[in-house]
């Protein structure tokens, strides 16, 4: 087993709330807006699949939450391993959700 500082397996929660203050500002405003009916100028030509793209960001933000929440509470090893394992679902949920918009935006779907 690794021991960082503190003699904790997550290392400084400082980190982690970094972490997480930085992706839920750049990451959380956007899909929220799309969600609610606004369309960033850059992707007006591409409406089609907005609110999968908004999902698919959504799910990425999801997985920095379950990555970073059991870190800062200092959470088993067991119980952050669970985590990074769920978070690997949300990152294929993204990569699906992403595929499927652009599918949608080609017109096949």
């Amino acid at each position: 087993m690794i021991v960082y500082e503190r003699g904790g397996v997550n290392g400084n929660p400082l980190y982690h709330w970094i972490a997480l203050a930085v992706s839920t500002a750049l990451m959380l405003p956007v899909p929220v807006a799309i969600l609610s009916g606004w369309t960033p100028p850059w992707l007006r030509k591409r409406q089609a699949g907005m609110r999968l793209r908004a999902y698919g960001i959504l799910c990425i933000y999801a997985l920095t939450l379950v990555n970073g929440i059991p870190r800062i509470a200092d959470a088993s090893f067991e119980t952050v391993m669970v985590c990074m394992n769920v978070g690997f679902g949300f990152g294929a949920a993204a990569a699906v959700l992403f595929l499927l918009s652009a599918r949608t935006d080609s017109g096949g779907g």
